[in-house]
């Protein structure tokens, strides 16, 4: 297993200042809070967890292969999130 990075997931990640190892933290402990089964060509998920007690959201899917694929990730607005970063405001 490794972790592959689309190019849109480096360009944020580096204009928001977030780095690799805080992206695979919040994968391998966060929580997953919605699952887009329908995405193609793989199932992906939203995993919410915690760098430095600030709450971070990354988008990802696996391969075949079993491989990460991170799609983009994310500090979670207030103004789009309730206070849990767990659920979107309507």
């Amino acid at each position: 297993m490794e972790y592959i990075y689309r190019v849109h997931a480096i360009e944020r990640m580096f204009q928001r200042d977030i780095y690799e190892n805080q992206v695979e933290k919040v994968i391998e402990h966060g929580e997953v809070i919605e699952s887009y089964r329908d995405d193609k060509p793989y199932p992906s998920f939203l995993v919410l967890g915690y760098v430095d007690g600030v709450a971070l959201h990354v988008v990802y899917a696996k391969d075949d292969k079993n491989n990460i694929i991170v799609i983009t990730t994310y500090r979670p607005n207030v103004n789009k999130w309730k206070n849990d970063f767990k659920t979107r405001k309507v």
